[in-house]
């Protein structure tokens, strides 16, 4: 998939954040020599593509006081993993949740749900909220505990040289 000179530029002025200004992407057209509607247009033809996938927010948990981090892992049925998974997706303390492959016989776990809070003890009243949620459709679950924080970046484009 090849992209143009003028969208690399688009790319290359996004991908270290949006500015913290009213208007990010009247910025961004400024950087780039467009418009912001031929800017939006153009970011809406590269998601469409799939050369963006998504323009997020990635915060830094632990600035914002949420110091205690589990990614909690459930053993959910198959067959109700969808419904009770958009339901524990939608948690207002629930960042990332996904459905993945069980890795067995060691790895029984099939939703992920990660789960921020200030302490430990918050974290586990939340994953006991979940578990009242997904009720007898779970057959087991465990937490892993963040212990540092990783270095959040996107894919970042080479520079032609």
């Amino acid at each position: 998939m090849s992209i143009s000179d003028t969208d690399r530029q688009i790319i290359a002025a996004m991908q270290e954040g949006l500015p913290l200004v009213p208007r990010p992407f009247e910025a961004i057209a400024s950087q780039t020599g467009l418009t912001e509607e031929t800017l939006l247009h153009r970011i809406a033809e590269l998601k469409a593509r799939g050369v963006i996938r998504r323009i997020a927010a990635a915060p830094n948990h632990y600035k914002l006081g949420m110091t205690a981090n589990g990614m909690t892992v459930w053993d959910v049925d198959d067959a109700r993993i969808a419904g009770l998974g958009a339901q524990i997706g939608a948690l207002p303390y629930v960042t990332h949740c996904y459905e993945r492959p069980r890795a067995l016989p060691g790895w029984p776990f099939n939703l992920f749900a990660m789960v921020h809070g200030a302490t430990r003890d918050e974290v586990e009243a939340k994953r006991g909220e979940i578990a009242a949620i997904l009720g007898a459709a779970c057959r087991g679950h465990d937490i892993l505990y963040s212990t540092r924080i990783l270095k959040k970046t996107g894919l970042r484009l080479k520079q032609k040289g």
